[in-house]
């Protein structure tokens, strides 16, 4: 285990009824609100109505900034950074997925910043401030809900960047599974791809001496297995909307990875994807994943074979070391294609005309990942086998 520092300064409020802490948090932070949301579900659900409502008992003004993409773009940000310039906001309240909440963290980011935020997210500048953030949470995957992360898109270059700073953390976060029982299938099911391979990214390293970090990891992984064929099937049950919205914020709240060096290269390399064509991002992990098991297991085949084992319950007797681990990869494919995730590039007429051009994007320097450092030659291969 590596030395490690752990901050997380998020007050999540979980369960029934949560939203009702809205008011006493927008009592603290100010009158004046930039309410971000994405495509109109929060008015459909309700959701709108009671937060607009909630803002009003505690005396707030409501700027709204609605439409945040699915991959949110930085001309998004900067129209949300300058509406809050404009007026006077006191701090930002994302409400809507994943994508809703990146995008309120780069605004709230961006409005105390004089420059231009893309060398925040490039790293040719630092942040030094933002503006308070608070968040409503309508669908689990991305667990931006309770770390600093964020992905932007920058439409213009067709480059998609992670990014993040210590002054984008959410002050609160509001998480009522009722909120999320109205996300689709094809939502929920990204969404959960999403939170495992953010689980994956944290438990495929080299490190030794981890079997705390390991069973935090292979415990939430279990956890999505079991319930995910449940909720596909019952779309409206909140215990098991309950149980993958935990599993989401868990899965990427910085827990999961303390004293490890993570890997990583699945997001750089899914960025770089869904930059050029746009697709679902948990789409585009769950394509991915596999193939890149399969092309790095040599690395650390014990590793595989304890996923194997202690995730899908795999019996390794009888079996080598590396049977063991092939077998662990094969029923995560099958297991992700029975909840209806794709398997293949081609699911979403992706050819090989552009795998040159997205490659060098997710490569950016020399390398990508840890697990196994991998050149855009590797790319190159990895995407060929998802073609």
């Amino acid at each position: 285990m590596r030395p490690f520092v752990f901050y997380n300064p998020t007050k999540l409020y979980f369960g029934a009824g949560q939203l009702q802490q809205l008011k006493a948090e927008a009592d603290k932070l100010g009158k004046k609100v930039l309410l971000v949301y994405g495509g109109g579900s929060i008015k459909r659900s309700g959701l709108y109505d009671e937060t607009l409502s909630l803002l009003a008992e505690a005396g707030c003004t409501v700027t709204e900034l609605a439409g945040v993409e699915p991959n949110p773009r930085l001309s998004t940000v900067n129209r949300g950074a300058q509406l809050c310039r404009d007026n006077g906001i006191d701090w930002v309240l994302a409400a809507g997925g994943g994508s809703t909440l990146d995008c309120a963290k780069a605004i709230a980011v961006a409005a105390r910043f004089e420059g231009d935020f893309w060398d925040i997210v490039t790293q040719k500048a630092a942040a030094t401030d933002a503006l308070p953030i608070g968040t409503v949470l309508t669908l689990a995957a991305t667990g931006s809900e309770m770390n600093a992360g964020s992905v932007i898109t920058n439409e213009d270059t067709l480059d998609k960047r992670g990014w993040g700073c210590p002054y984008s953390f959410p002050r609160f976060s509001i998480l009522d599974p009722k909120y999320t029982a109205t996300a689709p299938k094809d939502h929920t099911v990204y969404g959960m791809v999403d939170m495992m391979a953010h689980v994956f990214e944290q438990y495929f390293h080299h490190d030794a001496l981890t079997p705390v970090q390991d069973g935090f990891c292979e415990s939430v992984m279990r956890a999505v297995i079991d319930t995910a064929p449940k909720l596909v099937e019952d779309l409206g049950n909140l215990e098991h909307r309950g149980t993958i919205l935990y599993a989401g914020t868990m899965a990427l709240n910085g827990v999961l990875g303390m004293g490890t060096l993570g890997d990583w290269a699945n997001h750089d390399m899914e960025h770089a994807i869904s930059a050029v064509y746009d697709i679902p991002h948990g789409g585009g992990l769950a394509i991915l994943f596999p193939n890149w098991m399969t092309y790095v297991l040599d690395d650390n085949v014990g590793r595989f074979k304890q996923f194997a084992v202690q995730v899908f319950g795999v019996n390794p007797e009888g079996r080598s070391d590396r049977e063991a681990a092939e077998e662990g990869i094969r029923r995560l494919r099958e297991f992700w294609n029975s909840i209806g995730a794709p398997s293949k590039l081609s699911d979403y007429n992706i050819d090989d005309s552009r795998l040159e051009e997205m490659a060098e994007k997710a490569v950016i320097r020399q390398t990508i990942g840890n697990f196994r450092k991998l050149t855009r030659e590797d790319v190159l291969n990895i995407y060929r086998m998802s073609l």
